[in-house]
């Protein structure tokens, strides 16, 4: 087995957007491996014998997806839905200025992570040169008095509300519907609540009760169907974390094309040594259980993946963190976090792995100066462009954290777009998977999460 090679072969963008040797990101494990014999790290044998407890998941996951029974890897080949999701949110969204995304956790991040890539919360880049653009914001964390002080300033007639709830029965998204439709009945707008807010949750199911469907429905709202059959954290590439991608117009089918593109490889490859989201699995578990290292690094360096690492720490904790296994994700960012983390990973406890994910950006940005660079005493700078900076930082640093014998793994990402975003969510989910079943673990469920959600109940209504 090479263990040096990583790399996820996608299929060649068609519209000559993708990368020309088809790839849609290279991963490489080579530097979580020990230099010396007895070092600190990996050895090949260790990344062998868990690779070897894959070939069967593998060959699993490879039977469910062509009988359809695994609808997270099917869900890459949807159509219809998108169509449907479509429709509805040109129709919402008429003589609309913003739309606010309502949601928790799953129904919120991954929505996120592709908003982002379109200049969602990127400085500058809001509208992304488009003064016709929806402004959209995510409204997912439930503080009482960022709700009311948004309600209150929010010019609601020309704010539009995607409200999402796979079962409906979230609390927190509950509070934010009643007091939507309270603001709406107090600003004179109640006629208008069926054309202001799209719901999306799950069908009726029989003998399960639906708030969020029930209380929607009151007021004629349209309803759009979250899939039944995935949900929170997996449910990135359905309508759920899609529409956010439709806002910022993005297009929806080429990041399911970018998905489909490690399905390929999942079909395709001569074994789990040959398949990047399986290597991956192996890496990180080998790393936390063989070696002790209970915190995974996600540093991207840039911007458009900030929300990613912020999916990623979801999808890894809720689905690995039970019956005491599980190792704690952490969210940086590169080149910031430089200047208030770096310090901890190249000269602390030897606790992390470290997964880097780089973007092509020497030539790109401003032009330095070179008097001023010179006044500045960066000389080193001068002539050069800022992205060359960032791309010299995406390396050295890695090759530091190597240095001082710390595990490091990097995604290398040519193209930064559509397919390339798909596929990366499509390998952590994948990977995410293999990783549970390393661990003897089911990763689609959070049943500590359900307990506090309980115990909230209980204290409500003592009070009551």
């Amino acid at each position: 087995m090479n263990v040096h090679e990583g790399a996820q072969q996608g299929r060649p963008g068609g519209d000559g957007n993708g990368p020309k040797n088809g790839r849609h990101y290279i991963q490489s494990i080579e530097d979580c491996f020990s230099q010396v014999p007895g070092e600190r790290g990996l050895s090949q044998e260790d990344v062998e014998r868990w690779l070897s407890g894959l070939v069967p998941e593998i060959s699993r996951l490879r039977d469910e997806y062509q009988s359809g029974a695994n609808p997270i890897l099917c869900i890459a080949d949807e159509t219809d839905d998108l169509l449907a999701a479509q429709t509805a949110f040109m129709k919402l969204t008429e003589d609309a200025n913003t739309v606010i995304f309502l949601g928790t956790g799953g129904s919120s991040l991954g929505g996120q992570t592709f908003a982002q890539l379109g200049g969602w919360n990127i400085p500058g880049a809001s509208k992304g040169g488009n003064q016709n653009r929806l402004r959209i914001r995510f409204y997912d964390n439930l503080d009482p008095r960022t709700l009311d002080m948004a309600l209150d300033r929010l010019d609601l007639e020309s704010t539009r509300f995607v409200i999402t709830s796979k079962s409906g029965g979230t609390a927190e998204t509950l509070c934010q519907t009643i007091a939507l439709i309270g603001a709406l009945k107090e600003a004179g707008l109640a006629p208008r609540i069926s054309n202001t807010i799209l719901g999306l949750t799950e069908p009726r199911i029989a003998g399960r009760k639906n708030g969020l469907r029930d209380i929607l429905t009151s007021f004629d709202v349209p309803m759009i169907e979250h899939h039944t059959g995935i949900g929170g954290r997996f449910s990135c590439l359905t309508n759920v974390g899609l529409l956010p991608a439709l806002a910022q117009e993005l297009d929806a089918t080429r990041i399911r094309t970018g998905a489909q593109s490690v399905l390929h490889d999942l079909l395709t490859c001569d074994g789990a040594s040959n398949f990047a989201p399986a290597v991956g699995a192996a890496v990180a578990i080998a790393l936390q259980v063989d070696h002790n290292l209970p915190i995974s690094v996600m540093m991207p360096y840039n911007d458009r993946l900030s929300r990613f690492s912020a999916w990623y720490g979801q999808l890894w904790a809720e689905s690995l963190g039970k019956k005491g296994f599980g190792s704690t994700p952490l969210a940086a960012l590169g080149p910031v976090d430089q200047h208030s983390l770096l310090q901890l990973f190249m000269d602390g406890p030897r606790h992390h792995f470290y997964n880097f994910v780089r973007s092509d950006c020497a030539g790109t940005g401003n032009l330095i100066d070179p008097e001023l660079a010179e006044l500045g005493g960066v000389d080193y700078l001068a002539g050069k462009k800022v992205g060359d900076l960032v791309a010299a930082q995406q390396r050295a640093v890695p090759d530091a954290l190597v240095r001082a014998g710390r595990p490091v793994r990097t995604i290398d990402v040519p193209v930064l777009n559509e397919e390339a975003i798909g596929a990366l969510v499509m390998h952590f989910m994948i990977e995410t998977i293999l990783a549970a079943s390393l661990l003897q673990i089911n990763p689609f469920d959070q049943p500590s999460v359900e307990e506090g959600k309980k115990l909230a109940r209980k204290i409500l209504s003592s009070k009551g």
